[in-house]
């Protein structure tokens, strides 16, 4: 479980994510739906698999709960979890839709189209953070700055020097 805890959800963001077009158009700078959906999913699906007979009968007011790798009635369980977790993605979806709109009615989701062909960066003034792991290579011409201790280069772009 713990192994599959760390691959699968790395996996589906990293490898699937960029093959996806439907993943592509989805918003998620920090991998939310990766870290939490997937590995949330995956966990339950997991211990209903792997749900051990006594440990269940600690926990559980229902007799006979088992994983399904421990036979029996083992494949109860694991339709358990699939439940849960199936409940959880609709609780999700109604409850963070109703926040959403509530939230449009006092300020817009979404900045304009014209903020937008701006770029956030340049309509907040700032950059949040300067990344180059996707085979990037520092621009000293577009950041202005340059290692070789020339600081009289003007700054560009949205982050100019105030």
């Amino acid at each position: 479980m713990g192994i599959l805890s760390g691959s699968v959800p790395w996996f589906t963001m990293m490898i699937v994510h960029k093959k996806s077009p439907i993943l592509q158009k989805i918003d998620d700078t920090l991998g939310v739906f990766h870290t939490h959906a997937v590995a949330g999913l995956l966990g339950g699906m997991l211990t209903g698999l792997f749900a051990e007979p006594k440990l269940c009968a600690l926990f559980l007011p229902v007799t006979n709960s088992r994983g399904g790798v421990y036979g029996g009635s083992g494949g109860m369980q694991l339709l358990k979890q699939l439940a849960g977790g199936a409940f959880i993605i609709g609780w999700n979806l109604v409850v963070t839709s109703i926040i959403c709109v509530v939230i449009n009615l006092v300020i817009p989701l979404r900045m304009s189209e014209e903020q937008l062909l701006i770029g956030d960066d340049a309509v907040h003034g700032e950059e949040a953070y300067a990344l180059w792991g996707d085979g990037e290579k520092y621009d000293s011409t577009k950041h202005g700055y340059s290692d070789d201790n020339n600081n009289n280069k003007t700054s560009t772009g949205a982050t100019q020097v105030v």
